[in-house]
């Protein structure tokens, strides 16, 4: 196949196409979970948002690297601080699938069971819950918790983040 017609090495030795690449990882996950929101009805929990805000915050340091055509030292910042967020959010992942192994407590505000001692403070209580409880598994696969597998999204995506950081970038 001639290069000269179909230039796609190029396109692809390109040097945004890293951060090109985790930004549409972070946004297929975000997608993934307000699918499974808005379309299969898992009412996310307190834990569940925060490994949300760490994709969300992965995309602010790697879309100028992805937009704009920045020097070498910059897009390996980029990538690194990226990088550092997905990492964030693996263990934010992996700390939740833990608490719904039971394989440690959780935040009070969000595995404890309710108790109190009067009517008010029942009351008081049940207003105060969280709607969904992080201990619970409301959905998985393989013995995989949807936390399960962002821990091992998140830890591939900033493993790859790293990767293409370190890597010698071709000639632009």
């Amino acid at each position: 196949m001639n290069t000269q017609i179909f230039p796609i090495g190029r396109l692809w030795a390109a040097p945004r196409v890293p951060s090109i690449l985790l930004v549409l990882g972070a946004v297929t996950a975000l997608g993934a979970a307000f699918a499974s929101q808005y379309w299969g009805g898992l009412t996310p929990c307190e834990m569940c948002w925060w490994q949300r805000y760490a994709y969300m915050a992965a995309i602010v340091p790697l879309l100028p690297s992805a937009l704009l055509r920045l020097p070498a030292a910059q897009r390996r910042a980029s990538l690194l601080l990226g990088g550092l967020v997905f990492l964030v959010g693996a263990g934010i992942s992996l700390f939740h699938a833990g608490v719904e192994q039971k394989w440690w407590e959780g935040f009070t505000t969000c595995t404890a069971p309710i108790s109190a001692g009067g009517l008010d403070d029942l009351r008081a209580a049940i207003l105060a819950a969280p709607v969904v409880r992080c201990d619970d598994i409301p959905w998985s696969l393989f013995g995989i918790s949807m936390a399960g597998f962002s821990a091992i999204a998140s830890l591939m995506l900033a493993l790859f983040a790293v990767k293409a950081a370190f890597s010698k970038e071709p000639v632009p």
